[in-house]
């Protein structure tokens, strides 16, 4: 997810980074997406409406990718914390439901209350959830010929 943002509310800095390339550029994207609600907050109730519900479902379809991602290197990795991070995200996509029918009810949300909600989650969950399989990841990960950090099937292979 590529999007330009005026003004930062959450700025992407090494303390986000797990240093595996497909999640810090998901990670980055998810920072983009809470930056670019920031500078959609007008002020201006229908305005900020119809932005939302615009950008809402493809957001959600990005979480779902990038939760996807994460899990599936779990699950591959073995990892122990998994049942857990993923309970975690379950809720997370339930709590994002509640408030998207909150807010197209037209109950207290509103885009700058969703946008605060997103980026604090956000930053709780990456800086402090994630860094639990940060190191996992890097134990089994290789430097790949371009010179970045991933998994695949082969650093995978050589844990078992």
């Amino acid at each position: 997810m590529h999007i330009s943002a005026k003004n930062e509310l959450v700025k992407w800095s090494h303390t986000l980074s797990c240093g595996i390339q497909i999640i810090d550029e998901q990670h980055k994207g998810l920072v983009n997406l809470v930056n670019d609600l920031f500078n959609h907050v007008t002020g201006n109730e229908e305005e900020e409406h119809k932005y939302f519900n615009k950008v809402i479902q493809e957001a959600v379809k990005y979480v779902k990718i990038h939760f996807a991602t994460e899990e599936k290197i779990m699950i591959a990795t073995k990892f122990q914390g998994y049942p857990g991070h993923k309970k975690a995200h379950e809720m997370f996509i339930l709590t994002v439901v509640d408030k998207i029918k909150e807010y197209n009810t037209g109950k207290k949300l509103t885009l700058q209350n969703f946008t605060k909600f997103l980026k604090d989650w956000i930053l709780s969950h990456v800086a402090v959830m994630d860094k639990q399989y940060f190191e996992h990841f890097k134990k089994l990960a290789s430097r790949k010929a371009d010179g970045k950090l991933s998994i695949d099937a082969s650093d995978v292979a050589h844990q078992e």
